[in-house]
């Protein structure tokens, strides 16, 4: 079974600078990329069956990821733009 890849460098891959950068200078920013990854981490065991979750519950890590994707996107596209 393969599993997509949903970290933010494969997600946006030509922004990697920007990531690292906030990820250094911005706690916020940093905070939010760390739950994104433990949620992704999450999605991804249950995905591969290392872990159960109800169809509900995954669909609903699914949904917070994206939410949490959204959330970054958009400081990064912020601090490109000041830029």
């Amino acid at each position: 079974m393969s599993i997509e890849k949903h970290d933010l460098l494969h997600e946006f891959p030509d922004h990697h600078h920007t990531i690292r950068h906030l990820k250094m200078n911005d706690k916020h920013f940093a905070r939010l990329f760390d739950q994104y990854n433990a949620l992704d981490a999450e999605v991804r065991r249950a995905e591969l069956g290392v872990e159960h979750l109800s169809d509900a519950d995954l669909d609903s890590k699914k949904m917070d990821r994206v939410h949490l994707k959204d959330e970054l996107w958009q400081l990064i596209q912020s601090t490109e733009a000041a830029l």
